[in-house]
């Protein structure tokens, strides 16, 4: 047995932090004791240390690298001991061997495509039994929308037919059957961006119906974004199906200071029985694919017809048009500033030297259009090219994480020369920034986002709080040396004051070292699947 002895408890509730000890024993926490000390073969010495739940990233783009880099490092080392997958309505299950192609040219910018990579799954169901197979955390998986409507429609922009709009239902019910915990959408991604209201709230029926919650990523973080919001709160409604607001913020200039319009609509939506939460990362950047800035027009067809359109001059100049003057649906409805737009990761080594410019730096060194630049670059890196959006607004991020609906997602991407630091730091930077040094959340309050607010949307009995009778997924942290050190010039930096991290009641960080163990496995949707993880 394990025991941790006189530790800070942060239990995962809200409640002050009380001093106990607590035992684990085969996985589970068997015993936590306020008024005595208990045995076991194994003693930690938690004096002066805090004791939570291990972190839940509600929003995750680890789908290849959680099985292509077993250690997982950017995740296990900041307490996370549980990720959703699936995120944005992209990724790589359910599909056939077509769509699959497509998917891994179309999202090789978020997570890279591993030469030699074994692609032995079409199904969710396969896919989570090789997550079975031993990963450093556990995964849950959202069944995406878009790829969902690849299948099904394929790349046109139109609604689609009675049979294919059943069919849509049966795969997405399938996915859930399955394990699946709940539907992603990307609503500024092609091509599940094709769809309507009316199509979504059919969908949301079937996940309602099946146990799951919905995690749009909706229409438009900028000009756009309070309809955008209101409109997946329609969705809600009509369905029935608990809604989870992805990566809930309010960024371009045109947004400035108006997160509480955001939190009105989520209130009011609550007042009336609505079931949503919603999660944020604590910077201003955001990260995503440089193709994803397009008019969706162009995308119709799939990633060959897009590069085709990109190849033509007439095309590149009504591209150019709705990108720089009117805005495009793929930049929010904003017209794009090049000064916000940094590459930081590109596939061939011709290109290397656009990482950590802005597209319109490397456009003023090249003598060249921003426009021109852009284009070449996504021709020449086939569309696998990720960037920073540099459009956040500090006080909208600190008025969205005080919400009681609020959990943590990291929306990291583990790949390219200089990922994003929000994939090693997320976790850490709560805990370090908006806790110690500028007070906005309290440690108790923190650590309630993090694991049991998470915990509880995800439906999990028996995760996110430290009680007996739970899963062990514990971390046990410094409060006053806790820090995330990853940055944008050192984005591969592992934070500091969090020395264990167990995951199943096995340690994958002891005493501040990585691990060897894989215990993480595939949590899945006990609603339909009988089986919890």
């Amino acid at each position: 047995m394990l025991v941790f002895r006189g530790a800070q408890i942060a239990d995962g509730t809200a409640v002050d932090l009380f001093r106990a000890d607590v035992a684990v024993a085969e996985g589970r926490i068997v015993e936590i004791a306020r008024h005595e000390r208990l045995i076991g073969s194994r003693v930690i010495d938690a004096d002066g240390l805090v004791l939570a739940p291990g972190f839940i990233d509600m929003h995750s783009h680890s789908d290849l690298q959680v099985l292509a880099e077993p250690s997982h490092e950017a995740k296990v080392c900041q307490g996370v001991t549980l990720e959703v997958l699936g995120q944005d309505g992209l990724s790589y299950a359910p599909a056939d061997d077509a769509v699959l192609a497509q998917l891994r040219q179309q999202l090789a910018g978020w997570n890279d495509d591993p030469a030699g990579f074994d692609w032995n799954w079409r199904s969710v169901a396969e896919y989570l039994d090789r997550l079975d197979q031993g990963i450093a955390v556990n995964a849950a998986y959202l069944v995406p929308q878009g790829t969902v409507r690849m299948m099904c429609v394929g790349w046109d922009d139109r609604p689609p037919a009675p049979s294919e709009m059943d069919a849509m239902k049966e795969l997405v019910a399938r996915s859930l059957r399955e394990g699946a915990v709940g539907m992603s959408s990307g609503l500024t991604y092609t091509p599940g961006m094709y769809a309507d209201t009316a199509e979504l709230v059919e969908l949301c029926r079937v996940v309602a119906e099946h146990g799951g919650y919905y995690s749009p990523h909706h229409r438009s973080y900028g000009a756009g974004a309070v309809e955008a919001y209101a409109e997946m709160v329609d969705v809600s409604r009509g369905s029935g199906c608990p809604l989870h607001l992805a990566h809930a913020t309010m960024n371009f200039p045109v947004n400035k200071g108006r997160a509480g319009e955001l939190l009105s609509i989520v209130d009011d939506a609550i007042a009336e029985g609505c079931d949503i939460s919603l999660d944020t990362y604590p910077y201003l950047p955001g990260a995503t694919y440089l193709s994803a800035l397009l008019p969706s027009w162009v995308s119709e067809g799939g990633p060959d017809a897009a590069l085709a359109r990109l190849s033509d001059v007439d095309t590149r100049e009504r591209i150019r048009v709705e990108l720089e003057e009117t805005g495009s649906d793929g930049c929010h409805g904003v017209p794009v500033d090049w000064t916000t737009i940094e590459i930081n990761g590109t596939r061939r080594e011709e290109n290397a030297h656009l990482v950590g410019l802005s597209v319109a730096e490397s456009a003023r060194v090249a003598g060249r259009a921003p426009s021109e630049l852009y284009f070449d670059t996504l021709i020449s890196e086939r569309m696998g090219t990720s960037c920073l959006m540099h459009v956040g607004h500090e006080e909208n991020v600190r008025a969205i994480m005080r919400h009681p609906a609020h959990t943590v997602g990291s929306d990291g991407l583990l790949v390219g020369e200089r990922p994003h630091p929000r994939a090693w730091g997320t976790f850490p930077r709560y805990l370090a920034r908006y806790v110690r040094e500028l007070g906005v959340l309290s440690l108790a309050e923190c650590v309630a986002h993090m694991t049991g607010n998470a915990a509880r949307r995800l439906r999990l009995p028996d995760r996110g709080l430290v009680r007996e009778g739970y899963r062990a997924d514990l971390v046990l942290f410094d409060a006053g040396k806790v820090a995330d050190t990853a940055t944008f010039d050192r984005p591969r930096s592992r934070p500091a004051g969090i020395p264990y991290v167990f995951v199943n009641g096995v340690a994958v960080v002891d005493d501040g070292t990585r691990t060897s163990a894989l215990p993480g496995r595939a949590v899945r949707n006990s609603h339909t699947s009988g089986v919890v993880a």
